[in-house]
């Protein structure tokens, strides 16, 4: 019978984004049924003065002809929209629009509920080490 080892660090750590980012996405969900869990790599990786598109697809590390799709579905959503890039007419910047940002602020309450729900659950020394764990494995890994 083979031995069974506990899951890896690895594992856990997916198993437990892919928890903490439904919390997220059930909320924007809530904002509009036709959100996405994809439209994530969008909002998470925009910059708020706008951004191109080859930066952001370089970001969210997607292909740009993928990352073009959920741009142009955002856009379609109401979400975003294409401006000229003021250091380059020739370039569009991918901007925010008014329900973009609304949307964006939901999306940082639902990450901030989550930061607290994480302090209930671990206390507040547990949920801050546990920041600084993940901090460090960032930086310095």
């Amino acid at each position: 019978m083979a031995a069974t080892h506990p899951p890896h660090i690895v594992a856990l750590l997916y198993e437990a984004y892919l928890r903490l980012s439904d919390v997220v996405f059930q909320a924007g969900k809530a904002i509009d049924p036709r959100i996405r869990p994809a439209h994530s790599a969008v909002f998470f990786h925009m910059e708020h003065d706008g951004i191109r598109l080859s930066r952001l697809a370089e970001k969210a590390q997607m292909t740009p002809q993928a990352m073009g799709e959920l741009v142009d579905d955002l856009e379609k959503l109401g979400y975003l929209r294409r401006v000229a890039d003021p250091a380059d007419r020739r370039a569009k910047l991918i901007v925010f629009t008014d329900r973009g940002d609304d949307a964006l602020r939901a999306g940082y309450a639902a990450i901030d509920d989550v930061e607290r729900r994480l302090a209930v659950l671990l206390g507040e020394d547990g949920r801050s080490g546990l920041h600084a764990a993940l901090t460090r494995v960032i930086t310095d890994f």
